[in-house]
């Protein structure tokens, strides 16, 4: 492996072909949790729904993700990565084409929960493959990984918006076809991968919730998310824009979010430390929400708040996992799935209660409660002041270059998405601990 402050050969391009296949199913599989959205208000339409059951798109996908967590590193332990992530995308095929091929409101949902399951099997294992997988260097497959995530976030939008112009049930077929191809070819160009020497504990990420590190970071994401999902899973009812148009909104939204997750949010943490910037940019997220909230009959001004909102989440999104990786003292593939356990269930109920607000009452009350809740995650994450200053601690010893380290936080930010023990381990322990070394030598 190469060293992971080295030049020459670390480089996202420099993989075998199982790295790119595997990159390219992850693309795929980023692009469902956006890709659903320019086409809510058609199938609101089309099957007759209301804003909140059509949201229970975002809230079955999510939840089900939520609770398929706890249990993914317990399977890639016993199956073995390649059999779990082969698993992961045959479900999302199945599910995502049945999505497409239903009559009703109802099935979709189901359809969409089935697919959540297949999402947490993926996401969870996709990282220690790829980084098991991958020759060009530790540090260009995690670069590689994270494009794969912000090309998906980014163009889930626009995939959908295109699709869904032709029909709503264009999206879910699309995203059928594409996972075929990387399922096949991830059949072929991937090695078997062996099975981690001790197999995960079905309780280990609720024990881990135990610590009040990770308590503290995962209630403040739960928080945060709830603003989120509200934002994404809402945002296009009162819109009222077309989907190509409401794709090229969350597109713009989502370039953003990559742009900040990779480069903006590591060079704020070099500058400021976790703390501040991750109180200024839940601050300024919770205002931009509250604009939302006041300005949410007005077509113009949510589009452009929608997409503002993107750099906040972006940098949220890096700081947080990247804290929850540090503070939590326990292995990080368990933390991971504790972490997204709770974190995934604010975002799944976050668009449901939003739709349910909205027919209660007005268009401007589920922002406004958004808008609370990420004010909220401020005075939770204000509780543990010494545990960030504790990870900003550790990430300098660690022997990570201030102001140069977007490709390294990439990799913590990817561990939110989970990791199977042992795969990941092998790879990245080492890597950790050839970087402390060196450092005690400088």
């Amino acid at each position: 492996m190469t060293a992971h402050g080295s030049t020459g050969t670390s480089s996202m391009f420099d993989q075998p072909k199982a790295v790119y296949a595997v990159a390219l199913a992850c693309v795929v599989s980023f692009m469902g949790i956006g890709l659903v959205d320019p086409i809510l208000p058609a199938i609101s339409q089309q099957l007759d729904a209301t804003p909140s059951q059509v949201t229970l798109l975002f809230t079955s996908y999510l939840v089900v993700t939520a609770v398929a967590m706890l249990g993914t590193n317990w399977v890639s332990s016993r199956l073995g990565a390649k059999r779990t992530l082969i698993s992961g995308l045959a479900i999302i095929v199945v599910f995502s084409a049945l999505a497409g091929s239903s009559g009703s409101i109802g099935q979709i949902v189901g359809f969409r929960a089935g697919w959540g399951l297949g999402n947490a099997l993926f996401i969870a294992t996709s990282l220690a493959v790829i980084v098991a997988s991958a020759s060009g260097g530790f540090a260009g497959a995690i670069v590689l990984y994270e494009a794969a995530l912000g090309l998906g976030i980014a163009g889930g939008p626009l995939v959908g918006g295109l699709l869904g112009e032709v029909s709503w049930r264009g999206p879910f077929f699309g995203v059928a076809t594409l996972m075929a191809i990387s399922l096949i070819a991830t059949l072929v160009l991937l090695d078997k991968t062996p099975k981690p020497a001790q197999p995960s504990s079905l309780l280990a990420p609720l024990k881990a919730l135990r610590h009040r590190g990770l308590l503290t970071m995962s209630i403040t994401a739960l928080l945060y998310n709830w603003g989120f999902f509200t934002m994404l899973g809402f945002a296009p009812f009162p819109m009222g824009l077309s989907a190509i148009q409401l794709g090229f909104v969350f597109f713009g939204w989502g370039l953003l979010v990559a742009f900040f997750s990779v480069i903006g949010a590591p060079r704020l943490q070099a500058r400021f430390g976790t703390a501040r910037s991750l109180y200024a940019a839940l601050g300024l997220f919770a205002v931009d929400l509250a604009v939302m909230a006041v300005l949410a009959d007005k077509t113009a001004a949510l589009i452009v708040t929608v997409i503002v909102s993107g750099a906040f989440i972006g940098i949220n999104n890096t700081l947080t996992t990247q804290a929850v990786m540090l503070v939590a003292p326990v292995e990080r593939p368990v933390a991971s799935a504790a972490y997204g356990f709770v974190r995934f269930l604010g975002g799944g109920l976050a668009p449901f209660a939003a739709g349910k607000l909205a027919e209660h009452f007005t268009v401007h009350v589920p922002f406004t409660v958004g808008a609370v809740a990420v004010v909220a995650a401020v005075l939770v994450l204000s509780s543990g002041p010494r545990m960030l200053s504790r990870a900003d601690a550790d990430l300098a010893a660690s022997g990570e270059p201030d102001g140069d380290v977007a490709g390294e936080v990439a990799g913590e930010v990817a561990d939110e998405f989970g990791g199977a023990p042992g795969a990941i381990d092998q790879e990245v322990e080492p890597e950790l601990v050839a970087r402390n070394q060196s450092a005690a030598r400088s």
